[in-house]
């Protein structure tokens, strides 16, 4: 079903995934919001490198060749869209991360041990599901290409990661205006 081609998009697709989600933990690092949280640190732990360097190259491995090639033959296998996929799939690798690596690193299953509560857990799957999107999202993107399939229609991208955004938050923001006609507390349509 996958050739050797996909395998390398998906490596592709992991390896831009885990750029997007560096940035992020590198933004997140730098205005010092759970600073107990920090997988570079717990991977070069690990690795009983004193570098992070070490703990770097181990996270681009890890987000770009072991879970793009699983992803890639996974994702003809999960329901939805790609990006949803990807989500679907990060998930999993998520419920990993807790079970297994946050123990191995000393922080506890859920990691529990940081003293975070459920903050760590749930900030974790928030950046899994990030990574997950852009995955799946371009994972799709770069299979597409040089297919044999005919031209996108003029509504291609309608069910893309961006355009569902944007769409619930125009959803969002109209509804705000008829608080009380038919909304729910979080001001999404009851329908």
């Amino acid at each position: 079903m996958n050739s050797p081609v996909n395998y390398g998009k998906g490596v592709l697709a992991g390896f831009v995934a885990t750029i997007v989600l560096s940035a992020i933990m590198l933004m997140k690092q730098a205005m010092g919001v759970m600073p107990q949280l920090n997988p570079i640190e717990m991977i070069t732990t690990m690795a009983g490198a004193s570098t992070p360097l070490v703990g770097w190259i181990g996270h681009f491995v890890i987000g770009a060749i072991l879970w793009g090639v699983i992803y890639a033959w996974l994702d003809p296998r999960l329901p939805g869209p790609h990006w949803i996929r990807g989500m679907i799939f990060a998930t999993g690798a998520w419920f990993i991360m807790m079970v297994i690596m946050m123990p191995m690193a000393g922080a506890g299953f859920f990691g529990a041990n940081l003293g975070l509560g459920m903050k760590a857990p749930v900030a974790t799957l928030m950046l899994h599901w990030i990574y997950g999107a852009v995955l799946g999202g371009v994972y799709h993107a770069s299979t597409r290409r040089g297919s044999s399939r005919s031209p996108p229609s003029p509504r291609a991208g309608v069910g893309s990661a961006p355009a569902v955004t944007f769409n619930l938050f125009r959803q969002n923001v109209s509804n705000f205006d008829r608080v009380g006609t038919g909304t729910s507390a979080t001001g999404f349509a009851l329908r």
